[in-house]
């Protein structure tokens, strides 16, 4: 190897773990926003439900939504009603 090659890749290396320090440091930023949530009595699941939710793509997020009612209806998980109002046109 070059040592303009070896330079690069150290280089490469340090780069690498810089941003893994800094993503330690931003992972406990977060950690940290969920307890003051959680704190101020806001329910964790549902926030990182939320959060993930967000992230995704509008028609994914109705695909999985309506996947999750349809498997529930199935289950009998949801009540009479609530279906019924899902078969109105």
């Amino acid at each position: 190897m070059h040592s303009s090659d070896i330079n690069k890749l150290k280089q490469y290396i340090e780069k690498i773990e810089n941003l893994e320090v800094e993503k330690t440091e931003i992972q406990e930023h977060i950690s940290d926003v969920y307890k003051q949530a959680k704190s101020d009595g806001f329910d964790m699941k549902t926030i990182r439900k939320i959060v993930k939710l967000k992230k995704m793509k509008t028609e994914d997020r109705e695909t999985a939504d309506l996947l999750l009612d349809t498997y529930m209806l199935a289950l009998g998980l949801v009540p009479s009603s609530a279906q019924e109002l899902n078969e109105s046109p």
